[in-house]
């Protein structure tokens, strides 16, 4: 539930309440580096500013609970990537393991028409970030999908991740909690929106 409202305030710059969220995660459990993974992992969705400005909030919960004598668990820092293969090839292996589709064929949509994305998905969000180890795909896909939910004019987007979300293991209650997470930090309509996304998905 923190993952979730972290990200969601995060992606609409709710700092002020955003603040509260953390506070929340941390005496939920997460440790300093989950969430500054999370944190990190929503760059790719929601932009460097919207993270950078969640990340400098966090900065300065964390100081303020060392402050008031809170002891937070620090946790384990991501590893190095050492792989030293083809990042693409890594990518592509990782975006499969994700979808549970193989990659066939030449590149359709956005992909054909500018490779350059298609290059940069792989070489560095599925390649890089999606290779971290803080967070599982399970945490990074929670925190992938809250981020979309919250957002507006994203609908394809969410619709591609929650069918991974789903893929790897989220239940469909599990993503319904999060709506309801959703219409709590962000509004009923936006809601609504993410309900019939999903519907989609899981009438196939």
């Amino acid at each position: 539930q923190s993952i979730v409202s972290s990200s969601a305030l995060t992606a609409v710059g709710n700092l002020e309440q955003l603040k509260i969220q953390l506070n929340t995660g941390l005496d939920a459990g997460l440790t300093i580096n989950e969430i500054k993974e999370v944190l990190v992992q929503l760059y790719a969705y929601c932009g460097f500013p919207r993270s950078l400005n969640a990340i400098n909030t966090f900065m300065s919960v964390v100081e303020e609970r060392k402050a008031k004598g809170k002891t937070d668990v620090e946790g384990k820092d991501a590893s190095a990537i050492t792989a030293t293969g083809n990042k693409y090839e890594t990518g592509k292996k990782t975006l499969q393991t994700l979808t549970g589709r193989e990659e066939k064929g030449p590149k359709t949509g956005a992909n054909a028409f500018t490779p350059a994305i298609d290059t940069f998905l792989k070489e560095h969000l599925f390649a890089v970030i999606f290779s971290r180890d803080v967070l599982t795909y399970q945490q990074r896909e929670l925190a992938t999908i809250s981020v979309l939910s919250a957002l507006a004019g994203v609908a394809s987007q969410l619709e591609f991740h929650l069918a991974v979300g789903i893929n790897i293991g989220l239940t469909e209650s599990q993503l319904r909690q999060v709506f309801t997470l959703v219409e709590t930090h962000i509004g009923k309509q936006q809601a609504e929106v993410d309900k019939s996304v999903l519907l989609k998905i899981i009438s196939k």
